[in-house]
């Protein structure tokens, strides 16, 4: 698939063709009426003119005219929708819609940030919308059709596949008659719609395992009322990452309108989250950093006392506290994070991995797996990973670590005993034989960033070799444009850090190896990434903390389908995305890094009482839509995760000026 392929738009009496050689969306009727009674009205195309300027639809009826007029610009189709009320008052909605050409034999949508394919794969934990291609029973959040508003996604646009096509159609999140809604429907044939405002059918998520009523939202039209709306569409050929083109053209249209508001530098951010780390998070009488901490310090009951080896707290947030504490020859951070990971690695699993958390009151355990006996590939993971790196850092200072480097090392040879003749390393383990017990997914994808460094740190070079035929395996998932699995409390669902594992792992790969097919692989699975990541600020209620603030949003990832929330584990890669920039000379990746960074120099608390939270504390959840919990509002927890990623995000910008903004 070419990023530079440019659509053509045929006329053909009563309809509009956007074409790419074979595949083709299709505009055949102006738009759909929705009364708030339920009635719908078709909006044929009663005229079609070209010039110049490209193509104009227009269609006259007792209560409206209206035009659309589309043009090739920059590599996709602007649409510009008119429509001037004439008819007496009336509550409705508008619709316009696009065909895909083909038929559809398996489910493939995407809506950035919110449903990815069929959106929750057979055999999942958890219940959250699902597409199927006839029927389905909305009760149990599975339909062939769904209509989303557009704060769900990190785009508002929505893509569909059919065997011949890849179509894509954009709107801008608010519009002079509300928020916009994006959809899409298997039946009778494949189309994806813009909602003018937004529709919610035909039930609603929000976050609870049992659907809600729709939620449908009208304008009031009155006589001699006129809006326009700017709309952009796609079409290519069906290949997975088909979406690219448009999803880039709409980061370009946002970034100008929706700009960053960063409160501080990332000098001052450091300093922060590395006081709001040590200072509410490091319990030293159990060489633990607690998960949660509460912002209500009367209430220390509402603390999490556990901690994951990786992922929720554990050694990533332990490793970049003890680099800040070397940084600034800071001897508390420095202990603190000596001690965590000298725990950590004191206390393997029968089967020589790490556990995969540990309970103030029960001890070692495995985690949240649904079985007290599995082990999750990606903790165990990146919990070796960022060992790895420590003992590399440590190294470069003059000091040793033997336990570090004998716990990646057994965790390194666990991981190669896992590997199929395929070269999957597995998802879950047993923690008292390791053996394999569920290959589904893509949760042992870090194992290959992993892997990659104890070839180098440990001087054990067959490791890349295993990486690399890891790194094989897995690059069906990237090529598919369908990574899953990576957190444990979402089982099989699509998420972000899915993507940013694959960016860690190839990058990884390419470094080691030179080799462009890894580069390529980067590449995709970064493209992918910014699927999750907002392009423009959303707006929220006058009286919301997030609008007291005036938190912007652009440059947020969404947890994932399941899971919808705002969250800082993108930081996670920053520099692995500026090590894409220039690889690959592709400034869009600096760009979404820089963007990623300044939306989380916000809500760091600069002091007690900020935000009701304590100095240098970070929630996990930004809340932006209607999931879980009121839109506009945020978790009124720090997490040693959240804050441990801002911290490591802070010095990657310290240690490479770059990464922020101009």
């Amino acid at each position: 698939m070419s990023v530079d392929s440019v659509p053509q738009i045929h006329v053909d009496r009563d309809r509009i063709t956007v074409s790419d050689g074979d595949a083709r969306l299709h505009v055949r009727e102006l738009l759909e009426l929705r009364d708030e009674d339920g009635t719908v009205t078709t909006v044929p195309i009663a005229a079609v003119e070209s010039d110049a300027d490209g193509v104009l639809a227009s269609a006259t009826t007792d209560r409206l005219d209206a035009g659309l007029r589309l043009r090739v610009d920059g590599g996709v189709v602007t649409a510009t929708l008119e429509v001037s009320w004439h008819g007496p008052a009336a509550t409705a909605g508008l619709r316009v819609q696009a065909h895909l050409d083909g038929g559809v034999t398996a489910p493939r949508w995407l809506v950035p940030a919110c449903f990815y394919r069929e959106n929750r794969p057979k055999g999942t934990a958890g219940a959250y919308p699902r597409a199927v291609v006839q029927g389905g029973r909305p009760e149990a959040f599975d339909s062939s059709w769904w209509s989303f508003r557009a704060d769900r996604a990190a785009t508002p646009a929505v893509f569909g596949w059919s065997d011949t096509t890849c179509g894509g159609i954009a709107a801008t999140h608010a519009t002079p008659v509300g928020m916009s809604g994006i959809g899409f429907a298997a039946e009778p044939a494949p189309r994806i719609w813009v909602d003018l405002p937004f529709r919610e059918e035909p039930v609603v998520y929000r976050g609870d395992p049992d659907p809600s009523p729709p939620n449908v939202a009208h304008h009031r039209w009155e006589p001699g009322q006129r809006h326009r709306f700017a709309l952009l569409l796609w079409v290519g050929p069906p290949d997975p990452h088909a979406y690219v083109p448009l999803l880039r053209a709409g980061y370009a249209r946002d970034r100008a309108a929706h700009p960053l508001a960063p409160w501080m530098d990332a000098a001052a951010g450091a300093e922060l989250t590395a006081h709001g780390l040590h200072a509410w998070h490091w319990r030293p009488e159990h060489d633990a950093l607690f998960e949660t901490a509460a912002f209500d310090r009367a209430h220390p009951d509402l603390d999490r006392p556990s901690m994951h080896v990786a992922w929720v707290s554990g050694i990533p947030w332990a490793q970049t506290l003890l680099a800040y504490g070397r940084r600034g020859d800071d001897h508390r951070y420095v202990e603190a994070g000596t001690r965590v990971i000298d725990h950590i690695c004191a206390n393997l699993t029968p089967a020589g991995t790490f556990w995969g958390e540990w309970r103030r009151d029960r001890g070692w355990g495995c985690g949240w797996n649904r079985d007290p006996d599995r082990l999750h590939a990606r903790t165990l993971a990146e919990a070796t990973l960022f060992t790895l790196r420590a003992v590399r850092a440590e190294r470069a200072d003059g000091m040793e670590h033997p336990d570090w480097i004998a716990a990646a090392a057994s965790n390194l040879d666990r991981a190669v005993a896992s590997a199929d003749e395929t070269g999957n390393l597995g998802s879950y383990y047993h923690q008292a034989t390791g053996e394999v017990v569920d290959r589904r997914g893509a949760a042992g994808l870090l194992w290959v960033a992993a892997l990659v460094e104890g070839a180098d740190v440990l001087g054990r070079p067959e490791l890349l070799a295993v990486a690399e035929r890891a790194g094989g395996h897995y690059a069906h998932h990237v090529e598919e444009a369908f990574v899953h699995g990576a957190p444990e409390d979402v089982h099989l669902a699509p998420t972000s850090e899915d993507a940013y594992n694959a960016v860690l792992a190839y990058v990884a790969l390419h470094r080691a190896t030179g080799d462009q097919r890894w580069l390529g692989l980067a590449r995709l699975a970064a493209d992918w990434t910014m699927t999750f990541r907002w392009s423009y600020n959303i707006e929220f209620g006058a009286h919301t903390i997030l609008r007291a603030y005036d938190f912007r949003t652009r440059g947020a990832d969404n947890a994932s389908p399941p899971n919808q929330h705002l969250h800082a584990y993108g930081l996670i890669v920053l520099p692995e995305l500026m090590y894409l920039w220039r690889a690959t000379g592709d400034d869009y990746f600096h760009q979404r890094a820089q963007d990623n960074l300044a939306c989380f120099l916000q809500l760091i608390a600069r002091e007690d009482g900020d935000f009701n939270a304590r100095r240098g504390m970070v929630t996990e959840r930004y809340y932006h839509t209607d999931c879980f919990q009121p839109k506009g509002s945020i978790l009124t927890l720090s997490h040693a995760w959240c804050v441990g990623v801002t911290l490591m995000g802070c010095q990657a910008a310290l240690d490479d000026p770059e990464l922020l903004p101009a």
